[in-house]
């Protein structure tokens, strides 16, 4: 691994925790050579991971699309800061830059990102490993949810071993290192032709 996408909160969230595990996340980067792939802002928690990894003298990426520079007012001291016109392209790009994908405390925008990312992981169109940093138990409603949806039906139970889960940052990355992907689907799991 080279590269991981973090997806989080352009907000700081309730907890110091949460801020605290974003600059452990950064500084395991730096150690570690990890590059950073994100959504290019300075602000919430996003700002704290990337400017934990540039404070170690790491490198970091951002993609951002043009109409959310205002909003999430674009990080100017980035190794790269790439400009796209919209979420879907940003998603894509992100997705093509890393080599790992870490959800990190944050709300409707990281669920999508990370959402996005199993679903392509089901269906076969990456095989990269998706991890959260389970931060004082944010995501265990979420696990939870999964679990359940398990449990009805929904998703096998071999698709939930596509989603890693730690509390501390040194724990997931080794987790993320030392994935091995589920095997391919087997015949009959395809999805119909149209």
């Amino acid at each position: 691994m080279r590269h991981i996408c973090v997806y989080t909160g352009s907000n700081l969230g309730a907890r110091p925790q949460y801020q605290q595990a974003a600059r452990a996340l950064g500084s395991e980067f730096v150690a570690r050579g990890y590059g950073l792939i994100y959504g290019g802002g300075q602000v919430g928690l996003m700002g704290v991971i990337a400017d934990a990894v540039l404070a170690g003298g790491g490198e970091v990426i951002g993609v951002m699309p043009r109409v959310l520079f205002p909003k999430e007012v674009a990080h100017q001291n980035l190794t790269a800061l790439y400009e796209v016109d919209s979420m879907h392209e940003r998603k894509a790009l992100m997705a093509d830059l890393a080599d790992a994908f870490i959800a990190m405390p944050g709300g409707f925008g990281t669920y999508d990102e990370l959402f996005e990312m199993i679903t392509w992981a089901q269906l076969g169109i990456h095989q990269k490993p998706i991890g959260l940093l389970n931060v004082v138990g944010y995501f265990d409603p979420l696990l939870a949810l999964i679990a359940h949806t398990m449990d009805e039906g929904f998703i096998k139970p071999a698709q939930t071993n596509l989603l890693l889960h730690r509390e501390h940052p040194a724990e997931l990355l080794d987790s993320l290192a030392t994935y091995l992907p589920p095997p391919a689907q087997s015949k009959g799991t395809e999805l119909p032709a149209r």
